[in-house]
This record gives C-alpha cells, sequence and structure tokens, in this order.
C-alpha cells in the first residue's frame, strides 16, 4: 500500500439529476415531462411512486449546497430539467425556470464549488414525445435550440457543460426494452431515436458553441468494461461487439463521424433513418468524455441478437442491492481503453456509485461501511489510471442524496446522504464523512 495523491486542480464531486431530486413538479410554470407522465401511469414503478416531491431539492437548494460545502466538494454535476426551460419543449424560454439554475449556479459558485451542468438527463417535454419523440428527426433541432438558450444564460459562469447523460441506456430501456420512459419498445423506435440523438449531439455542441466559444462541452457516456464470460473466441469478439454497442456507440459518431461496427449484419441504416450528410451533421469533437460506470459486464457469444453478444455468466464479485457486481478494476480499465484509443482525451468521472440500503441506526448514524468499500476500491482503482497517465480531471460519486430511482422509484438508496422522504431530513452517512476525508487529503492508501 501506497498513498496516492491526486494532481492539482482534480475536482472531487457528486452527480445529481433534475427529475429525480427537484420535485416541484408543476411549480413556476413547468412543463410535464416524460417521466411525469410514465410515473403517474399505473404499473411503471415500483410501488407506484413518482417524483413529485422527490427529495424536495427546488425549495431545499441552499440547504443542499451548504451540505455540499460540508463534506468539501469541488465540483457538482446536476441537470437541466427541460421542461422547466421551455414548458413545452420549444418556444420561449419560462423566465422562473431558468431563474433557478442561475441562482444554483451562483450559489454553488460562492460556496468554492464548480458547477457542472448536464442539460438533458431523461427528462424529454410529454409536448415533444406527443409530437414524436426521439424518433423524430425534428428534435435534433429543437434540443439545439433549447441547449444555445441554456449557455447563452448560464456559460458566463459555468466552465463546463454536458449535452446529454447516458445516451445509450435512454434510448435503449425508453425505446426498446419499454422500461424506462417514454415505455416503448420497438426496435425501429430505438434506431431512430439513437440517430436522431447523435445528431442532437452534433448540432447542440454547434450551437453551444455559437454563443459561448470556450465553454468546454462534453457527454456523459454509461459505459462498463466488457469481458468474456468464457476463455473462448467467439466470446472474445462479442464481448468487443458489445463494447462497441454499449459504450462507443454515440461516441465515435461525434469523435469520427461513423458508427462503430457493432452489428452483426452491418448497421441498420434503413431503420435508423440514415440519409446522406448526417454523418457529418453527428461529428462533434467533445472538448471532454464523461465516463458514467458503476460495475463490468461479462459478455457471452448469442446468435439470437443483432449484434450477436448478450450479457452473461455468473457474478464473482459481492452485489450491491441493485444486483450489480462490485468490481473496480472496471473503472481502471474502461478509463485507460478510452484514454489509449481516443489519443488522451480529458476525462471526467461522471457518475460512480452503489445503492445500499442502510438506515439510520438508534443514535442516528448510517453506518454504510459497505458503500465505503466500494468507493475506496473504485477511487483506488481510478488513481492507478491517473498514474499510468489518463488525464482525469474529476470523480463524481453517485449521487449526492438518496433519490427517485427511476422504474425503482424509492427502493434502491444511492446517496451518500440518507433522506427521510416524509419530512425531507437528510443525514450525513459514514460514507460521506469519509468521502470528506479524502477530499481534504487530496488521495487515498492504493
Amino acid at each position: 500500500m501506497a498513498r496516492f495523491t491526486f494532481p492539482d486542480g482534480f475536482h472531487w464531486g457528486v452527480a445529481t439529476s433534475s427529475h429525480q431530486i427537484e420535485g416541484a413538479w408543476r411549480a413556476d410554470g413547468k412543463g410535464e415531462s416524460i417521466w411525469d407522465r410514465f410515473s403517474h401511469t399505473a404499473g411503471r414503478t415500483v410501488g407506484g411512486a413518482n417524483a413529485d416531491v422527490a427529495c424536495d431539492h427546488y425549495d431545499r437548494m441552499q440547504e443542499d449546497v451548504d451540505l455540499m460545502r460540508e463534506i468539501g466538494l469541488t465540483s457538482y454535476r446536476f441537470s437541466i430539467a427541460w421542461p422547466r426551460i421551455q414548458p413545452e419543449g420549444r418556444g420561449p424560454v419560462n423566465g422562473k425556470g431558468m431563474d433557478f439554475y442561475q441562482r444554483l449556479v451562483d450559489t454553488l459558485l460562492e460556496a468554492g464549488i464548480r458547477p457542472l451542468p448536464t442539460l438533458y438527463h431523461w427528462d424529454l417535454p410529454q409536448a415533444l414525445q406527443d409530437a414524436g419523440g426521439w424518433p423524430e428527426r425534428d428534435l435534433a433541432g429543437y434540443f439545439a435550440e433549447y441547449a444555445e438558450r441554456c449557455a447563452a444564460v448560464l456559460g458566463d459562469r459555468v466552465e463546463r457543460i454536458a449535452i446529454f447523460n447516458e445516451p445509450w441506456i435512454f434510448t435503449l430501456l425508453g425505446h426498446l426494452l419499454g422500461t424506462h420512459a417514454p415505455g416503448i419498445r420497438s426496435f425501429e423506435a430505438f434506431a431512430r431515436a439513437s440517430h436522431t440523438v447523435c445528431m442532437a449531439q452534433g448540432d447542440a455542441f454547434r450551437a453551444i458553441k455559437s454563443v459561448r466559444p470556450d465553454l468546454q462541452i462534453g457527454t456523459a457516456f454509461s459505459m462498463s468494461a466488457c469481458e468474456p464470460a468464457r476463455d473462448e473466441q467467439e466470446d472474445l469478439e462479442a464481448a468487443e461487439r458489445y463494447h462497441r454497442f454499449a459504450n462507443v456507440f454515440f461516441l465515435e459518431p461525434a469523435l469520427l463521424g461513423r458508427y462503430p461496427d457493432a452489428f452483426v449484419g452491418g448497421l441498420p441504416e434503413e431503420a435508423m433513418g440514415i440519409r446522406p450528410d448526417d454523418m457529418e451533421r453527428c461529428r462533434a469533437p467533445l472538448d471532454w468524455i464523461g465516463i458514467n460506470l458503476y460495475s463490468r459486464t461479462r459478455v457471452e457469444h448469442r446468435d439470437d441478437t443483432p449484434i450477436g453478444a448478450m450479457p452473461g455468466g455468473e457474478a464473482i464479485g459481492p452485489l450491491t442491492d441493485m444486483g450489480w457486481e462490485v468490481w473496480p478494476d472496471a473503472l481502471h480499465d474502461m478509463v485507460m481503453r478510452i484514454h489509449r484509443d481516443y489519443d488522451g482525451p480529458s476525462i471526467e468521472v461522471t457518475e460512480n456509485g452503489c445503492a445500499y440500503d442502510d438506515a439510520p441506526d438508534a443514535n442516528g448514524r448510517v453506518q454504510d461501511g459497505r458503500r465505503v468499500e466500494y468507493l475506496e476500491g473504485y477511487i483506488a482503482a481510478l488513481a492507478r489510471a491517473v498514474e499510468e497517465g489518463a488525464q482525469v480531471e474529476g470523480y463524481h460519486a453517485w449521487s449526492l442524496l438518496d433519490n427517485f430511482e427511476w422504474a425503482e422509484g424509492y427502493e434502491k438508496r444511492f446517496g451518500l446522504i440518507y433522506v427521510d422522504f416524509v419530512t425531507q431530513t437528510r443525514t450525513l452517512k459514514d460514507s460521506a464523512r469519509w468521502y470528506a476525508r479524502v477530499i481534504r487529503e487530496h488521495g487515498l492508501e492504493i
């Protein structure tokens, strides 16, 4: 064991999303989102939960920033709710909605915390869904207009901005598997939505640069180190195809102007609705790459899928309460692969964390030792990647608060801070105090 000190300027942060914590779902002119509609539909979420109140962050923002300052955070990744800015997804800006994010940014800066906003974390205005949603090409232009307006207002106080959070997840779960909003189950809808999102990423990049050329732009991509389930050639090849599909399918159109070779029968261009010159439109030379990573994926060859691969094999490491394998090396391996494959880009770990159902004991203390072990393992793995030359600018634990965990409702707790959803009382868990010590020391034993 040796102590590793992170580079000067490295940011220690947490991440949240608007829909999961803000509540105030109809306050100050906010429009309905697809997740409002989805969670208000019977049978869509565990226990019929919705985010109408969630963590009440919209009204408790100052309290939450004070807690961030108590922990010692230097970066806060949050998302902007598109329906707060444009209730119908297009048209004039809702001033009260924009004012909230301006106050949040100013409050963070006063606390010495870097604001890192994400423009889209899954809460599409329902009005745009009613017009066809992400499978409709026109949505790319509407999104770019929204992105430009946010950048014009906030870009004088924000250094970095993320365009999307996990485009592979919200297109796959929302349009192919149907387990997330808007609850569609169609390969064609998934294919067309994926292409629209890639065009929107390029359009938004250019729109933001047109008003704020110095703003550093990235996207937070869901990633998982893909490993073969068995030591067989067909599983090795399947793991590589799954990597292209799950990890870089939305990254390579931006950086390279092409989709990676993930499908066994070739790219389904007709289903995706690709037109001449579309790939140039998808280009976006991102200034940084965000990695959201929780575990690894063991992959086996499967003939019955378009990519000839599926997750398979039993977990070896312990499981979190989400059933996700704890495998710290996955973060090191994924960071190093992105570092090698894309010429040493600036990287932010934009999400990393775990769900454990630890509650306050008789003394009001939340002893979440498993979360401490998880974070320690993953941050140590990240330190090894930095030591090996990866240009990592920051780490963001998911999440600041226990929150509305999408289709899982309030059953899964990812927060460093325990939230009593009846009283809205916040309690720092042991993991938050451990993280505060890592931040103070700017490193840990590896």
